[in-house]
């Protein structure tokens, strides 16, 4: 299975040990889904970690071990075309990251925007808590 740890689930992992975000990142690590990444979520990750208030509850090194694993052992996509679909521009990429990379799902905690849209093409818009449900390990 192929799927997208949206931003703010990645970020999640950091800040709560042990939590739903936590334990999906952690089932990535144990191999169970193939995870896709680009550039542009890269360069998200490493922005939003350096926001004061997320940089207060993250550890730089934390946020610098996971960007590194995501590009290193994530697969990185190229070449992202436009898309136009969700209701928040910034969100798009996401979207473009599951076109491009057939992702069977886009894991999100944006309800106002990405959740709300529930699927994109044949990628599946869910939850951590869904997909730890999927996974069964919840």
């Amino acid at each position: 299975m192929r799927f997208i740890l949206d931003t703010n689930i990645l970020c999640s992992a950091l800040m709560v040990p042990g939590g739903l975000p936590d334990r999906l990142y952690l089932a990535w690590r144990d191999r169970l889904f193939t995870l896709l990444t680009s550039d542009e979520q890269l360069e998200e990750f490493r922005r939003v970690t350096r926001y004061p208030r997320i940089r207060a509850r993250i550890e730089p090194s934390a946020a610098g071990t996971l960007h590194n694993e995501l590009q290193h052992l994530a697969v990185v996509l190229q070449d992202l075309p436009p898309v136009e679909v969700s209701p928040d521009p910034w969100d798009n990429y996401l979207l473009s990251m599951a076109q491009v990379g057939k992702a069977d799902f886009l894991v999100t905690a944006d309800k106002r925007h990405v959740l709300a849209l529930k699927a994109f093409g044949p990628t599946k818009i869910v939850t951590a808590r869904q997909m730890l449900e999927e996974l069964g390990r919840v």
